[in-house]
């Protein structure tokens, strides 16, 4: 019985002949299988090659990702060693100050217990440790008679200085607002000053604000005893902070123009218990108002 064959006829194209080859139907379906083989076995190839050349990559990516990680991470703990013992500076300090002023009775760590010789477990005092003494400073009364009592310095506890060397620009009293052109009251006065001319306090006292205070701008509130306090605004700087003692003629500030105000000048009052006094009557005490003409007045 014969089997089954493919028959190839090869013709040339200038004699004219022709060939004739007999292929078994074995051979051209071993030949088939073999070339589908080849074809998966090169496909498993490339594609291994392929997903390993994608593997590769994202190990490297990965990689410098770690690297950048470890660090940020060294980084952050820099910051992290940096800012408790700031922390720590700054609780020793609040301690410092509290016994200065009488606030606590000692001190929260040793006497002698300075920065440099605290332990690790002192240079990472709690972040609520720290805040809590912070405000404890912040809030603590420093106006009470029986503080004021203790500071035997504080004789000159009358406003006699003029806070800065200039002229009035503007009264105490009703007087036409700068800015929307209606009467208003003026709870102080106004003295012109360029920007940075040293302020000074008019008397011995304790700085029991020094903060912005809105319309006022950037404010150093004095409290000279027995509810007579000083107001000093719009100024550029302050060179005070709360809670600080200052003696009379010492400079607390530089004069501005900060918070509501349309020129640099210096905005001066005197308030007893609260309420509003007229500064002149204290201004004319001082030995400035003799150098002084009185068309500088805008009384």
């Amino acid at each position: 019985m014969n089997q089954p064959y493919f028959i190839v006829v090869l013709a040339h194209s200038l004699h004219g002949r022709l060939r004739r080859f007999h292929i078994d139907q074995k051979v051209v379906f071993a030949v088939l299988g073999l070339a589908l083989l080849g074809g998966f076995t090169l496909f498993g190839m490339v594609s291994s090659y392929l997903r390993m050349a994608w593997k590769v990559a994202n190990y490297n990516s990965l990689r410098e990702e770690t690297d950048f990680l470890k660090v940020r991470y060294q980084r952050l703990l820099t910051e992290a060693q940096q800012t408790n013992e700031s922390m720590a500076s700054l609780k020793v300090f609040a301690s410092e100050v509290s016994v200065a002023y009488g606030i606590n009775s000692k001190l929260d760590s040793s006497p002698s217990a300075t920065l440099a010789s605290l332990t690790d477990h002192q240079l990472t005092p709690s972040l609520s440790e720290t805040l809590e003494q912070f405000n404890r400073l912040k809030t603590a009364s420093l106006t009470a008679p029986s503080r004021f009592s203790t500071r035997r310095w504080m004789v000159n506890t009358t406003p006699s200085l003029w806070p800065v060397m200039g002229r009035l620009l503007s009264h105490y009293g009703n007087r036409e607002d700068p800015f929307f052109g209606h009467q208003a009251f003026h709870a102080g006065v106004d003295i012109s000053a360029v920007v940075g001319t040293p302020v000074r306090a008019t008397a011995d006292g304790v700085v029991i604000s020094a903060d912005w205070g809105g319309n006022y701008g950037k404010l150093i509130v004095v409290d000279h005893g027995n509810g007579l306090q000083s107001y000093y605004a719009h100024l550029s700087r302050m060179d005070v902070i709360a809670g600080q003692e200052v003696r009379l003629g010492q400079v607390i500030a530089g004069s501005g123009a900060t918070g509501r105000a349309t020129s640099p000048h210096l905005h001066y009052e005197v308030r007893q218990g609260g309420t509003p006094m007229n500064p002149y009557r204290y201004l004319a005490k001082s030995a400035v108002t003799t150098a002084t003409t009185s068309r500088d007045f805008a009384f």
